[in-house]
């Protein structure tokens, strides 16, 4: 089966490649759900809309990531970054936000794919709202959120 990538409704699957790729992407882990506030076991994509930060994103518009839910340790979904960052000066914590379009969503976090088995280990994410992903590890996530989820 040949799926369309993000962007693209040519019926061409996007490139899986890590780094800034043809189109330019570079590709993410956006961590999501902390401990006071971990994400429900039920995910609504209709919901994911934008990610926050405390500190200015270095994402650009097409850029892909994957949605990581903290507590959870899970990897649930893929989705694009779909404008630049804003910042709000009221907001002490989390005043950077960038709006991101869900691809595939794994909807029951029971059912999503172990953080660890995409080569990411929790223990390195726990300072941060998102980190860089190499190739190797952004392929691996795309393929096991994708066997797991429902493409939107």
């Amino acid at each position: 089966m040949h799926r369309s990538g993000p962007g693209d409704r040519s019926g061409h699957r996007a490139p899986l490649s890590g780094g800034r790729g043809a189109a330019g992407a570079t590709h993410w882990l956006l961590v999501r759900g902390r401990g006071e506030q971990p994400l429900a076991r039920h995910i609504e994509p209709r919901a994911i809309r934008a990610h926050a930060s405390s500190r200015r994103p270095a994402h650009q518009p097409g850029d892909l990531a994957i949605l990581y839910a903290s507590v959870w340790q899970a990897i649930f979904g893929v989705a694009e970054i779909a404008g630049p960052p804003e910042h709000d000066p009221e907001r002490e914590r989390w005043a950077w936000r960038f709006p991101i379009r869900p691809l595939v969503v794994v909807s029951d976090l029971e059912r999503a794919p172990a953080v660890e088995e995409a080569g990411i280990f929790p223990q390195s994410l726990w300072r941060h709202s998102y980190i860089r992903l190499t190739e190797e590890q952004f392929v691996t996530a795309r393929l096991l959120v994708e066997a797991a989820g429902q493409r939107l």
